[in-house]
Parts: structure tokens; sequence; C-alpha cells
């Protein structure tokens, strides 16, 4: 093993994908680690090579900045290799290069293939961030996965949270959060369930009116929510219910979403029970749909909740002994 100092690990590291195709500034406003580049480590307690390993380990407040996008932990692992096409490069495990020539070092002309960041892991771009104790990024399947506690996922629009892991897959536009996962919308709505799934739209597509903070050509956008899967425990708060079901969908671009399986809308006292339901987010306002062959329950108290529990198209002002009677075939 050799340690390096500071200054000398940063043009190290920087020199291993010098040559990677990539403009990093498209791209770089979401937590992309794949597009090539430089990568700069650096560390306040020193960073340790171990050439056998082909291992790079940097300790206190270690940092890795590639293409505008920064993580930093209380240590930072890099594991690199020759790069594609030449001697050796035939995978993770591949055989050291060639002895460097002379002025070069065993690490001159390899690329990073994993980057594992350990305590306190901070991610962040422009304008997105993500957080939690571990992370690991491997750069070959183009995937970050984080564990720990308090693990959070911010773009400019929403936030997401989990308890047990979360993954971030930038080629695929798509996030993982599994275990208590949460995602809060800029307008404070909420969605939690056992696992979200949260697709994102492509860096530059045109934002929706209702998201002010993210116009079309704006520099800095940041990654833009396009909608969310939701698996199992599935609930939405709105300020007037409470919707829970098995599973769901929620579009952000037109604010409504889709509950499916044991559907429960509750507000107060009064709740609806179906296997279907739409939440207008925007509105807050639920409603169950009937579907073939299942009846619609409900349980309707006088003076409580009346006017998100009646059936779609029933005045307001119907008398309530007539709305009880028709809260079986809500719409």
């Amino acid at each position: 093993m050799r340690p390096l100092p500071r200054f000398a690990a940063a043009l190290v590291l920087g020199a291993m994908l010098a040559g990677a195709a990539a403009p990093g500034a498209a791209r770089a406003q979401s937590l992309d680690l794949t597009q090539g580049g430089p990568v700069e480590v650096t560390a306040s307690n020193g960073i340790e090579w171990r050439q056998q390993e082909q291992v790079v380990i940097a300790r206190g407040n270690a940092r890795a900045v590639r293409a505008g996008v920064t993580v930093t932990a209380d240590r930072l692992i890099a594991r690199y290799r020759p790069r594609a096409g030449q001697a050796g490069a035939t995978g993770p495990a591949a055989a050291p290069a060639a002895p460097p020539a002379a002025g070069e070092t065993p690490m001159s002309g390899g690329e990073i293939w994993r980057l594992e960041a350990e305590g306190n892991v901070r991610i962040d771009s422009a304008t997105d961030h993500a957080e939690g104790d571990r992370a690991i990024y491997d750069l070959d399947q183009a995937v970050l996965v984080m564990t720990g506690q308090a693990l959070k996922l911010t773009t400019p629009n929403e936030v997401l949270t989990s308890r047990d892991s979360m993954e971030y897959w930038p080629q695929r536009r798509m996030a993982v959060a599994r275990g208590a996962a949460v995602v809060v919308t800029q307008d404070q709505r909420r969605i939690a369930a056992d696992t979200l799934v949260g697709y994102f739209q492509e860096q530059g597509a045109a934002a929706q009116p209702a998201r002010p903070a993210a116009q079309p050509g704006q520099p800095g956008q940041g990654s833009q929510l396009e909608r969310v899967e939701a698996f199992g425990n599935v609930e939405i708060r709105t300020p007037q219910e409470v919707v829970r079901g098995d599973r769901g969908v929620y579009s952000e671009l037109t604010g409504m979403a889709r509950l499916l399986g044991s559907v429960r809308i509750t507000r107060g006292d009064n709740q609806l029970n179906g296997q279907e339901a739409i939440v207008n987010m925007r509105t807050g306002v639920a409603r169950l749909v009937s579907t073939p062959g299942q009846r619609v329950r409900g349980l309707i108290i006088p003076q409580q909740g009346q006017e998100a529990l009646q059936p779609q198209g029933q005045p307001q002002g119907q008398p309530q002994g007539q709305s009880q009677g028709q809260g079986g075939r809500g719409r």
C-alpha cells in the first residue's frame, strides 16, 4: 500500500478518466456519475493507494467530484481497473495492466468502476441532493444504492424518503424507495407506501404550468418527477381525507392518483370502502369508483364530511337522509 498526499490524489484520479467521452455539463443537474470525465478525490486525513487491490481509500471529510456531482463522506473507496480495450481489462476482477512508463502510475489510463461511501454520505448536484449512512455507486450498472438511517432524495419539487434502502438509476431516470417510503410533493401532498418507485422526466423536458420552479429551458432545473408507483399499505393524505389501498399510481403531471385494492376513504368519523378510488391531489377531493360485481360500502355520520364523501354529481344541499341512502353508490 502507498499513501498519497492530498494534491497528488486529486491529480491521479483526475487522470484516470480524463479521456472518457462525455460533456458533463449537459446532464450535471441530476446525480449522475456515469457520464465520464475526470474524478477528483480529496480528504482531510490522508489517502491510501492499494496497488495490488486496485483500490484508493480516502478518509476524513472525503470528497469525490465529477462533472458537477459531489460525493462527500467520512470514507470513500474508489475501485478501479484498466480501461476497456487495454490489456487485462476484462471486468471488475481484471488483472493489472502492464508496468507503467516513466512518469506514469499504475492507475494512469484506468477507470473507476465502483465508488463506495461510508458515514454521513451526501451526494449533491446544482439542484438535487441525496443522503444516507452508506452508498454504493456501481458505474457498470449505472445505479446508486443508499442504506442506513434517514435516507433522502431531494429534487426541486419533491422529497423522497425511506427507511431500508433507496436506489437511484440515472440512465433509467428512476428511483426506488423501500421501507416506510414517503414522497412529499411541492404543494405538500403526501404519498406513503412500503415501496415507492418514482419516474423522472428527462433533463430539459417541458415542465407543467402548475410547477413554476422548473420552467422549460431554465438552467439548473434538476430532476422533475413524472409519476409514482406505490406498493403495499398505500396512504395518501389530503387536507380533507385519508385514502388507503393496496397499491396505486400518482401522476405529477395531472395531479391525479388512483388506488386499488381494499380502498378506504376516511374523513373524520366518515368512511367509504371499495376496490378503487380516484384522488385529485391538487383539489384534495377523493371519490370511490364503482367496479362490476363489487359493492361500495359507506358509513356517514351526520354533520361530518358530507361534501367530500358525497357521491359524484349529488348536490351539496341534498337532505341528510337522502345522502346516507346513496352512500353505497358513490362513484
